[in-house]
């Protein structure tokens, strides 16, 4: 499986980190990106802290501007909150040009979160693909899978559901899915997304209710098949 070098956008908030921390145990070469680059190499530094060790890990995490993460990297994964995408994507359009952008962003209304939003465009994934154009290859994933596993050193008991209209693309978010120690599946367009990013509001209602924290999704009958 090759080994890329991953912009996480936004990666010092809740997702952020984790994925950068899982992904740098996995090989891959991990850029930490934030509106300011002190901040992207304050989380960078506790990451490369939490991988002591790991030395080798440690080594393939840093810190920069998006911007700047964004030109050293081969692919990008953004995970900013809903209201910072646009403003975000606009600033990063050019440089993004040709690459594949894995979106992790779901379209929440603060602060009832736990209701789902559709926004015109059918999903924050799919705004994403019409602001970028079609130089831009957009790839909708993780957004179901809680930050607490994320971040934490035991398994992410969750499947990824992956939707993108590349299928090429969609091979890389799988298995970028293995990676972070769990399953990715094909779940068909990027049109699809809809339904992925409205269980994230139907999963913080059930973590709500349930005062539990990190409810995701499982597909059963794939057992062999993926």
């Amino acid at each position: 499986m090759p080994h890329h070098t991953i912009a996480v956008l936004g990666g010092t908030g809740n997702q952020g980190p984790g994925l950068a921390l899982r992904w740098a145990r996995a090989g891959h070469t991990v850029i930490i990106g934030s509106r300011e680059a002190e901040k992207a190499e304050r989380v960078a530094a506790e990451l490369v802290a939490r991988l002591q060790t790991n030395p080798a890990a440690a080594a393939r995490v840093r810190g920069m501007s998006n911007a700047d993460a964004v030109a050293a990297s081969d692919l990008a994964v953004l995970t900013v909150p809903y209201a910072a995408q646009n403003p975000l994507l606009e600033q990063l359009r050019d440089a993004l040009q040709g690459k594949l952008l894995i979106s992790v962003t779901v379209a929440l209304k603060p602060p009832k979160v736990a209701r789902v939003y559709i926004p015109p465009e059918g999903s924050a994934s799919e705004q994403a693909q019409a602001l970028l154009g079609d130089g831009v290859t957009v790839v909708a994933a993780f957004q179901n899978v809680p930050a607490e596993q994320l971040d934490s050193d035991g398994i992410v008991d969750c499947d990824v559901l992956v939707c993108g209209d590349d299928r090429a693309a969609k091979r890389i978010a799988i298995d970028l899915s293995e990676d972070l120690g769990t399953r990715g599946i094909d779940a068909g367009p990027l049109v699809n997304a809809r339904a992925v990013e409205a269980m994230t509001s139907v999963l913080i209602g059930i973590n709500i209710r349930y005062k539990i924290h990190g409810s995701g999704i499982r597909i059963t009958g794939l057992e062999g098949k993926v």
